[in-house]
């Protein structure tokens, strides 16, 4: 009895514990979040220094405290947002830009760029500073009215490339294959695992893709820094600016000084005595005056729905696009009177088709009663094109990926390993087809018969799908398709898309479609709150500690290899996604 009273009580007393540690952790938290009113002083200048990750839209709530906890981001449109205002800002006489090393895609930066050349356009002025520009950051700073460099910084110009990573002698030596059915000459997003050397096709359309890239960052930067693009093609063949020295003689900066002489010039652009301080606001501060202003005002709405991510099977999340989420999305859009537009704005590689055919009826359901408008950010392809393709208009910026219009299926396969280690794996059934595919076992020709008509079924759908929202014949959408990737620029020329533009252009035609002249904007899905999201990284933190254990041993390159393999190997079924995995340097 003693020892029933004393287990119950040790309980009772742990729970008190652990309530008392969480209250004071909820305390703890909640003060380490308070945030003192900001304030702009007068003659201020808004440091746009971009510390994190930028997606296309940031869900979480910077006043929630448990925010704090979560991997940290930046939304483009809470940058795009707070250009803006500081264009109207009388407060704000400039913008300095600052020791960028961007993480995002090359849309999300030319939107960026676009925002920055508006504000220009107010009369006010932009400085950009930097004690190293990679080809991003610089493409970005390239828009200011003077650029400096660090004296003894570094500058990055020297046209695109692009590193694909190729696994057959791998999978041979190991003994550990993925089997591969395919649809589309150009759906190389396999191709890694069929081959050890890049094919025709695939370099065709990766040279396409970063010419295209090219050609619109140089058509900028030539504009903004009053250089032929004759002339900034001869500095990146020749390296024209690899030293401080050379990037100055080549016209790419304006000076080469240490941050306490850009400081001294701002200062002089801005009439200030230099022994004054110089008054700066941080883009995160400024941030949260901008999310308080109301860009638009008006009773009716459009609704703006944030798809971002691979696309799975599932509810969603921040970073997956689930039919969960976004079919309640788009019914909470088309069921509220005061909603009288949708735009859907779609960053996503692909993933399933199942899911993008779910999200895609639904849409369609919306489109009868209220105008669709898709907007694409840095990528749309294979399943994110799909769900976009239904749209009364698309939009996308110039360096958009988007099309791959192909569908492939991936199975792991380890008998080449059974065999070599002594492994033998046995099926009984009951029927002539109840004997499964297994992992162990060297693929039969009846499940590739099978699997492959899978595939060629869930191509021919994604044919009519782009067909029918296109107005094109379904031969020359297959003569577009074939897995192939374009840029924005490429897609609007073949019919893929209608116009180029960002996000902005898009809410702007929606409501020219559904006729408002005044409005407001409605954002979806809503997720998650932060705490319960919080609780789910804490469950996953062992996993993040071991990821970040073998970085540090393997090193950054090997451990891109390693995840990649990774990835790519856990992709079981019939998938459309971007073509390949590519990194652009």
């Amino acid at each position: 009895m003693n020892f029933l009273r004393n287990f119950l009580a040790a309980i009772l007393g742990t729970l008190v514990a652990m309530g008392i540690l969480f209250f004071m952790f909820i305390l703890l938290v909640s003060l380490l979040n308070t945030q003192e009113a900001v304030v702009v002083k007068k003659d201020s200048v808004l440091e746009l220094h971009i510390k994190y990750p930028i997606v296309d839209y940031n869900s979480t709530d910077q006043s929630d405290p448990f925010s704090l906890f979560l991997e940290r981001s930046q939304g483009l449109n809470d940058i795009l947002d707070a250009i803006s205002v500081a264009k109207e800002d009388p407060n704000i006489k400039g913008i300095s830009i600052t020791n960028n090393f961007l993480s995002t895609g090359l849309s999300s930066v030319q939107a960026i760029r676009k925002a920055l050349q508006d504000f220009k356009e107010s009369g006010k002025f932009i400085y950009a500073y930097a004690d190293y520009y990679a080809q991003k950051d610089y493409y970005l700073a390239s828009v200011a009215d003077s650029i400096f460099l660090n004296p003894v910084g570094a500058l990055d110009f020297k046209g695109l490339s692009a590193e694909v990573l190729f696994f057959k002698s791998l999978q041979e030596k190991s003994g550990v294959k993925m089997e591969v059915i395919r649809h589309g000459k150009y759906k190389s997003a396999v191709e890694p695992f069929l081959a050890d050397e890049m094919s025709e096709e695939n370099r065709q359309q990766i040279t396409a893709l970063l010419e295209s890239f090219w050609k619109e960052m140089i058509n900028d930067i030539s504009y903004s820094r009053d250089l032929s693009i004759e002339e900034l093609n001869v500095v990146a063949d020749t390296l024209g600016g690899r030293s401080p020295k050379f990037a100055k003689l080549s016209g790419l900066v304006d000076g080469l000084v240490h941050y306490d002489e850009y400081e001294g010039k701002l200062k002089r652009r801005m009439e200030l005595d230099q022994s004054k301080e110089l008054n700066t606001m941080g883009l995160l501060k400024y941030t949260r005056i901008s999310n308080t202003k109301r860009l638009r005002k008006g009773k009716d709405k459009v609704a703006v729905i944030f798809a971002r991510g691979q696309i799975l099977y599932g509810e969603g999340s921040p970073d997956v696009i689930g039919q969960g989420v976004m079919v309640k999305a788009i019914r909470k859009a088309k069921e509220d009177k005061t909603v009288k537009a949708i735009v859907l704005r779609v960053d996503s590689p692909g993933g399933s088709p199942i899911v993008a055919d779910i999200i895609w009826r639904e849409l369609e359901l919306a489109k009868k009663e209220k105008p669709l408008v898709v907007s694409m950010g840095n990528m749309a392809t294979s399943a994110g094109y799909y769900i976009a393709a239904g749209a009364n208009k698309i939009f996308a910026e110039p360096t958009t990926i988007t099309g791959s219009i192909g569908v492939f299926g991936t199975i792991p396969n380890m008998s080449g390993l059974a065999d070599n280690i002594g492994i033998n794996s046995e099926q009984v059934g009951t029927n002539a087809k109840s004997i499964d595919y297994s992992l162990f076992e060297p693929m039969s020709e009846d499940f590739r018969t099978v699997f492959t008509e899978s595939v060629e079924e869930a191509y021919q759908i994604f044919l009519e799908r782009v067909s029918a929202g296109r107005d094109l014949s379904i031969s020359e959408v297959d003569s577009l398709a074939q897995g192939r990737v374009w840029s924005g620029a490429d897609a609007k020329e073949n019919g893929l898309i209608d116009e180029l533009g960002g996000l902005e252009d898009a809410i702007t035609a929606a409501s020219e479609l559904a006729e408002l002249k005044t409005y407001s904007l409605k954002k979806y899905p809503k997720y998650k709150s932060s705490f319960e999201r919080l609780m789910e990284d804490m469950e996953g933190a062992s996993l993040k500690a071991k990821e970040e254990w073998a970085k540090k041993q393997l090193g950054p390159e090997l451990f891109t290899l390693f995840k990649e393999f990774r990835e790519v190997m856990n992709q079981k079924g019939v998938q459309a996604r971007l073509p390949f995995s590519l990194t652009i340097k």
